[in-house]
């Protein structure tokens, strides 16, 4: 109760509703399972974490559309070392 209070402003739904945001966390949970677990669980799969942060870069880079500027980007930075 203490939080709800606390962060009132945060949880207008009717507001939210009408501007069309999702509500649930359910679209955040399957595109966690879409981007990192299907990925990063697959079996005999296994990473140290740097990498895996990594990955997991490359590959929300690969499905929110900027996957050739994230590799531009890397690629000049490897030009530059």
């Amino acid at each position: 109760w203490i939080h709800l209070s606390e962060h009132r402003g945060r949880t207008n739904y009717r507001k939210f509703r009408r501007g069309g945001y999702p509500l649930g966390s359910g679209g955040m949970e399957s595109a966690n399972k879409f981007i990192c677990h299907v990925r990063l669980k697959r079996s005999g799969a296994w990473w140290y974490e740097v990498n895996s942060n990594q990955m997991m870069a490359l590959r929300c880079a690969k499905y929110n559309g900027t996957f050739d500027q994230v590799f531009a980007r890397y690629q000049k930075r490897k030009l530059n070392v």
